[in-house]
């Protein structure tokens, strides 16, 4: 009865001066045994309380934790995005085509002269009739002189060829060279391939569209008394800033040339095979692989955690308070009842 009454007590505090004589009377009025003036219903009430608030202070800690994982992923989130800002990855596409923009090729044959030049299909090239002769030049040439670009003061002689463009039909360009004499111990032909004939026919000014070439293309060489034949493909590099820049990558296959006159000669003779390798054009870019959208969609998600797990301890924090000030208030007024 005692136990209901200060429960009742507790529970209407305004009604405790009302019936604190009624309760008195009681009190005196009924003699309990020691056993039933325990503690089991405050004490009930006690590890309640007791669980309640360990368990309060483990979801604290648990949310006070998931909080320092959120900050965390915000940091590298950030991290990784200017990481791949300053590092883009290098894409490559392929794109087929069934003709190429035939390339132009200069040559620098110094004093060789070009006795025949031709185009053949489907990699057949008939046997030669007279080689060293001169024969037919059945290719758009273009002769024209330049000064250096790099020292501008020596005059250049470049012999400009158009070359293959049926990739579908393996369309080559086959040359051939003579040069009756010189002082050197090697003997070779230098060349640089550009990429639109056609582009160089229709500049005006074709010494400076060399010139540009020169400082922009690699050259090569290929050597007297063989057979060199040449397999390109064709690479576009896209910039930064939006231009996009042509190179040539190619394969050589150097093939003896058995010279089978009848007469020993003292001259040199070259032989040189244009061909497309195969029929995709490589381009080849750089992308960021960030993208700010999602970096932005995962920070807002981060922070609306945070929040959510900040505003979870904030109010598990005032009802851990709640609860001890009502225990606290119980506790006097159960042992006011009591005196």
């Amino acid at each position: 009865q005692l136990s209901e009454d200060v429960e009742r007590v507790s529970e209407n505090p305004t009604e405790e001066r009302g019936g604190e004589m009624e309760v008195n009377e009681d009190a005196s009025s009924v003699i309990l045994p020691d056993s039933e003036l325990g503690t089991t219903a405050p004490s009930l009430r006690f590890s309640k309380t007791c669980l309640k608030n360990v368990f309060s202070v483990i979801l604290l800690f648990i949310y006070l934790l998931l909080m320092a994982v959120a900050v965390f992923l915000v940091y590298q989130t950030i991290s990784d995005f200017r990481e791949k800002l300053k590092h883009p990855v290098m894409s490559v596409s392929y794109k087929e085509v069934s003709l190429y923009d035939a390339p132009g090729i200069a040559f620098y044959p110094g004093k060789a002269r070009l006795l025949s030049c031709k185009h053949h299909y489907y990699d057949h090239i008939p046997p030669l009739i007279n080689p060293g002769q001169p024969g037919d030049i059945e290719c758009t040439t273009q002769r024209i002189n330049y000064t250096d670009p790099f020292t501008n003061q020596t005059m250049k002689y470049a012999l400009v060829v158009q070359g293959p463009r049926d990739v579908k039909k393996k369309e080559l360009v086959f040359l051939q060279f003579h040069l009756n004499g010189t002082d050197q111990d090697f003997s070779a032909i230098d060349y640089l391939l550009f990429s639109s004939f056609q582009e160089f026919i229709n500049s005006p000014e074709k010494a400076e569209f060399m010139k540009d070439c020169e400082s922009s293309y690699s050259s090569w060489k290929f050597s007297g008394g063989f057979r060199t034949w040449v397999k390109m493909s064709l690479v576009k590099t896209k910039e930064e800033d939006g231009s996009e820049t042509v190179e040539f990558k190619q394969e050589t296959s150097v093939v003896n040339y058995i010279d089978q006159r009848t007469k020993p000669r003292s001259d040199q003779l070259f032989f040189v095979v244009f061909e497309w390798k195969d029929p995709f054009i490589q381009t080849v870019q750089d992308i960021i692989t960030a993208n700010p959208w999602n970096m932005i969609a995962l920070l807002c998600g981060i922070f609306l955690a945070l929040f959510k797990a900040a505003d979870f301890a904030k109010l598990s924090v005032k009802w851990m308070i709640k609860i001890r000030k009502r225990h606290l208030k119980r506790s006097r007024q159960v042992m006011n009842h009591i005196n």
